[in-house]
């Protein structure tokens, strides 16, 4: 059973009149649990490619004509450390195959690139710390399997990188899978204003983690909070005669005074700041005009990123004392648009914008898109938002997840999707279907082995595509 190609929309109401009552939660519930005759958890179950799977070389190759040729063999690169990091480069590759999945059709928000290094801590507008997804590129609405399907799979073979047995990968998804279950049921209950006003903050993250594994979360605790814009200050940028300027690491980060159009960069984003500004709430505007532009640099950043115009943005108050970082991102159309249908929005960047307020729920206060004209026949949508500003993410193998404290970042890797979801589709039909059964949490298990495979097997066709030279990458490590 695979979707068809349409727009679809992540909306709670559909009837004419809000002073039409909604169905009941108990309904709802009873409809969600009524989807399990559609699709049963045997289906859910079982990977099945598509009868004309897409090569995922080729896949790879068609996202390289939209990004900036000289840095596409740094994405390979990247990818071709471990199944893993393929992995986290290739949800183009994996979107086919969850079209071709059963699905319940209960649309949510979907983050579209949800895996475990897809989380962080980050501050929220009134600067608490919050844990919560991290990033929104291919957020587009759809059935809420795609995400949760995507993250187990990424558990495992994240475990399976690491060296992980096959006991801790089934550990992992079951955790990801059983909270996932008990935080929507809890949200398909609660009052609506109450939802919108829940976050996971710092004592949640404690209370997840066993005592054996508090000193090192106290230790990124700490980090992540003295994230600042003054730190940013002093490790990005130096100066040069009077002023400051971002220093030059090439090729993660660099100085251009022309895009690959020929285009003066410095006209191009004052373009866009002025188009990024006139649509901020006017609070935030009068905030953000107060800042001035000192210094811009294209910056590679992730995986899946690299390759798309990426820059950050050096801005002062009255000093620089009063340092302000930007980071701008191209946003492309989601790799869900040919199984999904295209989004409602036009502006590409506004998309990425709304589903993140969508799916976060406590954005920082200077995201907000924009679009940028280069010439009649050629635009390109961004958003911004801060560069770090209380912002930690979840590395795997590098400092923050290990086969250790796997464990207790599942359990939160499964409420924060939970919460996203509750957020932006209806928890009591997504609750109704999941219930409380770990019949739900082995299907998911059997789907990730399946799909964990499938990757494997990706994997070794994109490795042996850079052996023979098909795919260019760069000739030395570039860290992330």
């Amino acid at each position: 059973m695979s979707l068809e190609k349409k727009p679809q929309f992540a909306v709670l109401r559909s009837v004419e009149s809000f002073q039409d009552p909604r169905p009941s939660i108990k309904k709802r519930m009873a409809d969600g649990k009524a989807l399990r005759k559609v699709v049963s958890f045997s289906d859910q179950a079982i990977y099945t490619p598509p009868k004309h799977r897409i090569d995922p070389v080729r896949i790879l190759e068609e996202q390289a004509k939209e990004r900036i040729e000289s840095l596409v063999p740094i994405r390979y690169e990247r990818m071709l450390q471990s199944p893993f990091a393929f992995y986290r480069g290739g949800a183009a590759i994996m979107a086919q195959d969850l079209a071709n999945q059963p699905t319940t059709n209960i649309t949510v928000q979907l983050c579209g690139d949800m895996h475990v290094s897809n989380f962080g801590l980050f501050g929220s507008a009134e600067h608490r710390l919050i844990f919560g997804i991290n990033d929104f590129d291919e957020t587009l609405p759809g059935s809420w399997e795609w995400d949760i399907k995507r993250l187990v799979a990424s558990a495992l073979i994240a475990s399976e990188s690491l060296g992980g047995d096959r006991a801790l990968g089934k550990k992992l998804v079951y955790r990801i899978a059983s909270e996932y279950q008990k935080r929507i049921a809890q949200y398909a209950k609660m009052p609506y204003l109450d939802l919108a006003q829940e976050f996971i903050g710092e004592k949640d993250i404690r209370k997840h983690f066993s005592k054996e594994h508090q000193k090192k979360l106290d230790a990124y605790l700490k980090e992540t909070k003295g994230q600042g814009n003054i730190q940013v200050l002093q490790s990005l940028t130096t100066l040069v005669g009077k002023n400051r300027k971002i220093i030059n690491k090439p090729p993660l980060i660099e100085h251009f005074k022309k895009n690959a159009y020929g285009v003066s960069l410095a006209s191009l984003i004052d373009k866009a700041l002025l188009n990024y500004s006139s649509s901020l709430l006017a609070d935030r505007q009068i905030l953000f005009q107060r800042y001035s532009l000192k210094d811009f640099a294209r910056k590679v950043v992730g995986v899946g990123s690299v390759g798309t115009n990426c820059m950050v943005l050096y801005f002062e108050g009255d000093s620089e004392n009063d340092p302000l970082f930007l980071q701008y991102k191209e946003a492309q159309k989601s790799v869900l648009t040919p199984y999904l249908g295209e989004s409602i929005y036009r502006d590409m960047g506004r998309r990425v914008v709304a589903g993140q307020r969508l799916l976060q729920g406590a954005p920082d206060i200077f995201l907000n898109y924009g679009a940028v004209q280069f010439d009649i026949n050629k635009s390109q949508g961004f958003y911004l938002r801060q560069l770090r500003d209380m912002k930690g993410g979840i590395g795997v193998g590098t400092g923050g997840v290990s086969l250790k404290n796997f464990p207790d970042y599942a359990k939160l890797f499964g409420w924060a999707l939970a919460l996203g979801h509750a957020r932006s589709g209806d928890a009591a039909v997504i609750a109704g279907y999941c219930g409380q059964s770990p019949e739900l949490n082995e299907a998911l298990y059997s789907f990730a082995k399946a799909y964990a495979k499938q990757n494997q097997q990706d994997f070794e066709q994109f490795c042996k595509a850079v052996k023979t030279g098909r795919l260019k990458v760069a000739k030395k490590k570039i860290a992330l």
